[in-house]
Order: structure tokens, then sequence, then C-alpha cells
């Protein structure tokens, strides 16, 4: 019925009914699809019939339900700023496709930018009374945290291979990664029944739960210098501990469903657009993918404290601060006067003295930042250095031997990692810190010592 083009909601739920009653009354299923198209059509043939007249009644009394057939884009482009310079041209086209949809109220484009898929990394998106999933991104609420903890700063080397344990053991990394003895937590006692993806792949998420993903989710031992009193801390050198990972296999299901299905709504876009497909708020899809989105966040957070808590415990740490943050969500805000959605896709919220992480790479600085509130970007700032170069551009163009220079340079250890998550690949996250001083203040430089990501390849783990 939705590839046909029967709109979500009260159309939806007669088209359903009308086919059950055709059913009985044996009409198979190629004529009952040439009666529903008939139906979309023209709807006011049909108010007097048996079978589809409570679908013709929907659709006659919510007309502007009915989806478009022809693509009907903004008569001018929904206005956004860029912060950076040189910017991949490829993310400011993908940016300028994602202000044509007639959805759109407003953009932003974050110094870290890069091509994505539909909305670039590092993009921001309002829009008005929808959701869009590849907006959003596949890692649903992709999320920093960082634990200040009361080890002496001597340890991230006197004590090298205590943390190195702690790390290897705490924690999994690699696609499909997990652990046969579950961890507990309050997530897995939330209504996992909000989306029929959610329901189905519980189990897997909690088998998922406290581990680390792949590609450039890390967990690592650094040292966290304040030059002011921040954080509840006296300034001066601390240890830290930071995590950068999601929502893993389930909120990977969340995103390819509800991507899949926003684009089987939305047939008249162009194909410059089709991922940028949206999901209405009001409508049933729309409800199940917010409250499904929700929930990854709450997993996602969940299985940053599960980490942290497991490596203070093993290590005998107190823990003395935090902060953390998600990168790949949408939030409902008020912003030019109205309520919109804001896709904040590889974006951290940066709204006024908001506290949140922009991570550099393997062996270049991050930064905890306060947020600044700026209106133009409606409260954002970027989510790391962002990529240079592609990750095949950068195992084409890299060496291993290349990196351990750079490691050793920066005194990095470095227990695993994937040739594409090399420092070089990476822009100077200096250079981008310094084009966003407008949207975040810096309080503290957290500076990666020993690093684990998920090896080359790495195969399903489960423990």
């Amino acid at each position: 019925m939705i590839k046909l083009g029967v709109p979500q909601g009260p159309a939806l739920k007669e088209a359903i009914g009308a086919a059950r009653k055709a059913a009985a009354k044996g009409v198979k299923k190629r004529e009952l699809l040439e009666q529903v198209k008939a139906v979309l059509e023209s709807p006011a043939d049909f108010a007097e019939d048996e079978v589809f007249g409570e679908l013709s009644k929907a659709l006659t009394d919510n007309p502007s339900a009915r989806p478009a057939e022809v693509f009907e884009p903004r008569e001018s482009r929904a206005p956004y700023q860029v912060w950076g310079e040189g910017l991949d041209a490829s993310a400011i086209e993908q940016m300028n496709n994602a202000t044509d949809l007639p959805v759109s109220v407003a953009g932003a484009l974050m110094p870290d930018a890069h091509m994505g898929y539909g909305l670039p990394i590092g993009g921001v998106l309002a829009t008005q009374d929808c959701v869009i999933p590849y907006a959003v991104g596949m890692d649903i609420a992709c999320r920093m945290k960082m634990t200040v903890m009361d080890l002496p700063v001597s340890h991230i080397r006197g004590e090298e291979g205590r943390l190195r344990n702690a790390l290897e053991r705490e924690t999994e990394f690699g696609v499909g990664a997990g652990f046969s003895k579950r961890h507990e937590h309050g997530v897995m006692d939330a209504d996992w029944s909000v989306s029929p993806v959610t329901n189905k792949n519980k189990d897997k998420a909690w088998f998922q739960l406290g581990s680390s993903g792949s590609g450039n989710h890390f967990v690592e031992f650094g040292t966290l210098t304040l030059e002011e009193p921040e954080l509840g801390l006296e300034a001066g050198t601390y240890v830290a501990l930071l995590s950068h990972s999601g929502s893993r296999g389930t909120g990977g299901e969340v995103a390819k469903h509800y991507s899949r299905l926003a684009m089987e709504l939305h047939p008249e876009l162009p194909k410059q657009l089709k991922h940028l497909a949206w999901l209405e708020l009001d409508s049933a899809y729309g409800q199940e993918y917010w409250h499904a989105m929700q929930l990854m966040g709450e997993y996602a957070a969940a299985n940053h404290e599960l980490i942290h808590q497991s490596i203070a415990k093993i290590l005998g740490a107190q823990v003395l601060a935090d902060v953390e943050n998600h990168h790949n969500f949408a939030w409902k805000e008020k912003h030019f006067g109205q309520e919109v959605v804001v896709h904040r896709k590889g974006a951290t919220p940066a709204t006024q003295d908001t506290l949140g992480i922009i991570p550099g790479s393997m062996a270049t600085p991050g930064f905890v930042v306060r947020g600044k509130g700026n209106a133009a970007s409606m409260n954002s700032a970027s989510h790391g250095a962002g990529r240079a170069m592609s990750r095949t551009a950068t195992k084409n163009s890299c060496t291993w031997s290349q990196a351990k220079t750079f490691l050793a340079e920066n005194d990095v250890v470095l227990i695993s990692a994937g040739l594409d998550e090399v420092p070089m690949g990476y822009k100077d996250i200096h250079e981008v810190m310094a084009a966003q001083t407008d949207l975040v203040e810096v309080i503290a430089r957290f500076d990666p010592k020993l690093v684990k990501m998920a090896p080359e390849e790495q195969k399903r783990r489960r423990r």
C-alpha cells in the first residue's frame, strides 16, 4: 500500500481494511492493487463503494496528505551559514540539496564537514514537523563521554599494562561484537516495543550492551589539562578516559528500516534528494521512528556508562568529573520564533553554557568546550576534526610506518586500529577549532596517550 502511494495515517488504515474486505470477497491481489490505484487517482468516484468508500472518505477529507506526484522544491533555498574554509565541495552540494527540501527551515555547516549520506557529516538542518532518518545518521545517538579519574598522571606510563588490560577486558570492538554474559542495565527495562525494529532487535542490543563498535569508535586514556578551575576541578593535569561510540547494530537497523520507509513514502523526490526523504511527526511511522531514536539515545548512553563504570572499578579509581553528549540525533527546539526539528549529523549541541567534547584523532588533542548559543548555527558546533580524506583514500595514500612515526612524536601508544583511522586522514583539529570560536569556548584540552580502536577486519567476537 505504501509503495502504491497510500499516505500514512487514516488513509493507510482504511486501505488495509479495504484489502481485507476485498480478500473476503475473493478479489485477487493484482486486481486489488489496480483498484487501490484507481481510488488514489480519483477518490470521489468511490465515495459510495462498499469496499473502498472509507478509503475514499479518508483521502477526500485530507487531500493534502496525498503524496505529490511531482517534486516541487522551495522557491528559494532555506538559509544556511558555513563555518570553516575550503570545505569538501560534495558536502556543500549535499547541504544545498538539503536546504532545497520543501520541509527545510534553515541549516548550518560545521568546519569538520565532509560528505555523508543525504546530509553531510557536520551538517545541521532544521525542518518543520518532520524528521529525516538519514539526517540523523546510520549510527543513531553516536556519543562522546569523558570521565576524569583520581589516578596519578604517572600511571599512564608507569601502570600502562594495567590500563591497557582494562581497555582490552572491559569492552569489545568490531562489527557484531558483544558479550555472552550480558551486562545489567536499566535501559533493557525500557519499552522496546515502541517500534517493531527495536522489539525484534532487543536481544541483539542486550548482547552488544557495553561494546564499542568499529570504524572511528574508540576508548582511550589520556591527560586532561585545565588552565583554570573548571568542571568542579582545580587547574592542573588529570588522567581522563574518553570514549566514542553509538547505538551499535540495533541503531543501524532502526536507521535502515525507517530510511527505506521514508524513501518509499516519497517516490517524488529526485535522485539527489532521495536520501533526504522525511517522515511526518504526526504520522504513525514518524512517531515510531522518533520513539525508537529516543530509545537508541538511552541505549548509547548506557553503553558508555557501563564502559566507564567497569574500567574505573577494575582500576579502583574514583570519578572526579564527567562530560558527555550526543552528536547524531534530532531535537525539538525553538528557533526563528517557531518549534522546529533540529538534526545534528556529526554536530555537537552548543547551547549557552552547555558542555561538550570535540575530539581530534588518535594522536591529536581533543577539547572540552562550553557552548556560546550562537543562533546562526542553531546552537551547534563541530563533532570532531572531520575527515580530510575518505577511508579508501587514506588506506591508499598512508602507511603504518608514517602513522607510527606520527604516534611516537605525540607520545601515543596505539593498541589497535584500522589504517583508515590514522591521523593523516583527518583535518587539523586546531584549524577546525579556530574556525568556530564564535560557537564554543575551550575550557580544557585532552591529549590521547593509550588508544584502543577496532583492529582492521575485526571478526565478530563473543565473550
